[in-house]
């Protein structure tokens, strides 16, 4: 598996440390494992896993501006655990409202050694943070439109909207409040991955 995810950083062409991908592979384990307790994801296989979850989650990281995010609905802590191992430098608060997903993340972080990791048991309209965030992740809400006005008080001035999307989302674009602008759409390479895969950058209008 070490040689798998080797290949495939290679081919979405990151820089990875041996250290990171170590974690990066102890990640997929405990998930596996967790998975067959807790019924975390869908993806059973360690090796589908690699690609739908790991890799999926890395291509975001070449986007990231600024230093403190924010993964709202983070599951089992996709893309903020992956992201948070290959940037070290960078904070991540990975929210979610189920108990046993804020569990596994935790375990995880322990488990890993992560120190830029938090870890939050919240519906996203009730979570309240001191600092506001650079970045706002998702991969895995409905709608953009539902991204943007359920977490409209979490972004810092001059943060940002991240939306990991399937196919390109046109419509959806088309509806933005007139408060907010389409920064770029990035479409995403993941190794291995059928379908197409974009990040859409959202931020406040130019005034």
């Amino acid at each position: 598996m070490k040689q798998k995810l080797q290949q495939l950083l290679t081919q979405a062409g990151l820089q990875v440390s041996e250290d990171q991908q170590r974690q990066l592979l102890e990640l997929v384990g405990l998930l596996d494992k967790w998975n067959k307790a807790y019924n975390l994801t869908s993806v059973r296989d360690p090796d589908a896993m690699l690609v739908r979850h790991i890799l999926d989650s890395l291509v975001v990281s070449p986007h990231l501006e600024g230093t403190r995010f924010i993964d709202v609905g983070t599951g089992p802590g996709l893309p903020g655990l992956p992201l948070a191992i290959i940037n070290p430098d960078k904070q991540f608060v990975l929210l979610d409202s189920l108990g046993k997903r804020i569990r596994f993340i935790r375990m995880a972080v322990h488990h890993l050694g992560l120190t830029n990791v938090e870890a939050v048991q919240s519906r996203v309209e009730a979570y309240r943070p001191e600092q506001k965030f650079d970045g706002v992740l998702s991969r895995a809400f409905a709608s953009l439109d539902d991204m943007l006005s359920w977490c409209a008080h979490l972004p810092a001035p001059g943060g940002q909207f991240l939306a990991l999307k399937g196919q390109y989302p046109e419509l959806e674009l088309q509806s933005l409040p007139a408060h907010l602008e389409c920064h770029r759409v990035y479409p995403l390479t993941v190794p291995e991955q059928e379908g197409d895969r974009h990040l859409v950058v959202i931020q406040q209008a130019s005034q």
